[in-house]
């Protein structure tokens, strides 16, 4: 996999990489902001979903734009309002990095964290760390040691796991040239975890890692392993499991059914639903469009639906199951009105419905081509962004846009981290919290602290099991969006 092919901006666009209704009650899609690139400033090509901080605004990042028109970190409050916080190759020789492919995490320590495909030494990429003012810290520039054994240019985002170490992968690199999982300690030492071989699995794209129930990380490569149906010669990809110390095993080969029915290339991560399962895409397979799949952890897979170009194409992000239940993801090409690209939502027993065609306003100035996932706020609302599109005439084709999909659905609460040991200290996030007046771990009431109307600080209970956690406020209780899982 070539090394331009990371860059958004050296690139006419990302369909490279491979080679407008409403249904269900739910409303339009509406565009929150235009991105427009003017002079420079602003930022461009969002192709990364958004994360939430704590003080309620939405934070991304851009791979063009900004300064210097190599990609930029802005945040977003939840009516549109968009702020640039860094424009990245502001050091000589790019060496803060380039090319923001990936989104962000905000960690336990307040500050949001990130990877750039390029600049830092030779152009091979960056990991950093951003306050919520905009202050920018390289932590570590990858391809430092000889033979560039610890990876190059990371595609995909960072994960927090309950160890405390942040775990992420690199596309190219590593001591066979394919990629490497690397695990990064809160003090910035990187160390290889693994290296992809080929066999087990190459060049991990766009999905980050997520941690499993079961305390394992899990994710995708693009390429590799055992199947060799999809044409591509270097593997149709894989699903793997992998310890904190980096002991692999391959679940599942993409392309091991006939016509390869069952997707090949997935360039998105996954997520592991509520009823155990992973939910992920394809970016090809079938009858050529990708398809969304659900797998058990011991390997066993289903495809759930094929694309037909219609009702969307080339999925390159991996889904988000929003409060309802549902999984909802989208696609960068097909859909009503041609290369546009759709929205969607599928059900964990595989009931798929197209709810939205981009490009269904004259000009696109709706937008095209999500090459991100969605993000479901704690106000009960999915936001995303289009890579192209959108009112601004900066940009070929345009800068690309946010929306918003209205769903109906309730607000919520969030815990940063999603487990933790008795006695661990849990930021959990919404809105409305400043009079907050209980906070409970499945039901097991927890000391904590109103930091503000959008922040608590709760410890978790000695005692607690894992269920839901929810904060009491005068308009009501509100419930997390995910089973906290107490570690013992």
């Amino acid at each position: 996999m070539p090394l331009t092919s990371l860059s958004l901006k050296r690139t006419a666009s990302l369909f490279s990489l491979i080679s407008a209704l409403s249904i269900c009650g739910l409303a339009q899609v509406k565009t929150l902001a235009s991105f427009d690139n003017v002079d420079g400033r602003d930022p461009g090509y969002p192709a990364a979903a958004f994360v939430q901080g704590t003080n309620g605004y939405l934070y991304g990042t851009t791979a063009a734009g900004g300064a210097n028109d190599e990609g930029t970190v802005f945040r977003m409050s939840a009516t549109g309002e968009l702020m640039t916080l860094y424009s990245f190759c502001s050091q000589p020789g790019c060496s803060d990095g380039a090319v923001a492919n990936a989104g962000l995490i905000q960690a336990t320590d307040g500050h949001f964290y990130g990877t750039t495909a390029l600049g830092g030494t030779n152009n091979n990429g960056t990991i950093f760390k951003i306050s919520r003012a905009g202050i920018l810290t390289t932590i570590y520039r990858f391809c430092t040691e000889l033979g560039c054994q610890g990876g190059t240019n990371p595609a995909a985002g960072l994960l927090q796991a309950s160890d405390g170490n942040f775990y992420g992968t690199t596309v190219n690199g590593g001591a066979y040239g394919l990629g490497t999982v690397f695990r990064m300690t809160r003090a910035g030492v990187v160390t290889t975890v693994l290296s992809f071989n080929g066999i087990n699995g190459r060049n991990p794209l766009f999905g980050s890692l997520i941690e499993g129930t079961d305390g394992s990380l899990y994710g995708t490569t693009g390429y590799g392993g055992a199947s060799e149906g999809c044409g591509s010669g270097t593997g149709c990809g894989t699903i793997f499991r992998m310890s904190l110390r980096g002991n692999l095993t391959t679940l599942y080969n993409f392309c091991a059914q006939l016509n390869c029915a069952d997707g090949s290339s997935p360039s998105g991560g996954l997520v592991q639903g509520t009823d155990g399962n992973l939910y992920g895409t394809t970016a090809n397979g079938d009858i050529g469009y990708g398809t969304v799949y659900k797998m058990t952890t011991p390997g066993e897979l289903t495809t759930l639906h094929s694309f037909n170009f219609t009702d969307g194409a080339y999925p390159q992000a991996g889904l988000i199951q929003a409060t309802d239940g549902n999984f909802y993801g989208a696609t960068p090409q097909g859909g009503a009105n041609g290369p546009g690209g759709t929205i969607f939502q599928v059900t964990p027993q595989g009931h798929f419905a197209s709810l939205y065609s981009f490009c269904s306003k004259a000009n696109c100035t709706d937008g095209t081509g999500v090459f991100s996932g969605l993000v479901q706020a704690t106000n009960g609302q999915l936001y995303g962004a289009t890579f192209a599109g959108g009112t601004s005439s900066n940009c070929t084709g345009g800068c690309g846009t946010t929306f918003i999909l209205p769903t109906g659905l309730a607000p919520f609460v969030e815990t940063r981290l999603s487990s933790g040991r008795p006695g661990a200290r849990i930021v959990v996030l919404g809105s409305g919290l400043s009079d907050a007046s209980a906070v409970s771990f499945n039901g097991m009431s927890a000391v904590f602290k109103v930091v503000s109307g959008t922040e608590i600080v709760a410890t978790v209970p000695i005692g607690a099991t894992d269920g839901f956690v929810t904060v009491t406020t005068p308009g009501g209780t509100l419930t997390s969006n995910k089973v906290f899982q107490v570690l013992r």
